[in-house]
């Protein structure tokens, strides 16, 4: 869908979308960082989580 705009974004309606579209960035490279910060933690914390399952179904 095309948005056929009557008449040009004023200076401030432009300065506006670019601040929101450099606030949506950061907090989506925020969220990225976050994640990826967080991985190892996670992963160490579901293999434990796994192998903790697997002796207590093999010592069965």
């Amino acid at each position: 869908m095309v948005f056929m705009w009557s008449y040009p974004p004023t200076p401030k309606q432009l300065a506006v979308s670019v601040c929101f579209f450099i606030a949506g960035a950061s907090l989506f490279a925020t969220g990225v960082h976050l994640s990826f910060a967080n991985i190892g933690p996670q992963q160490a914390r579901s293999k434990f989580i796994k192998d903790r399952l697997r002796k207590l179904v093999d010592d069965d």
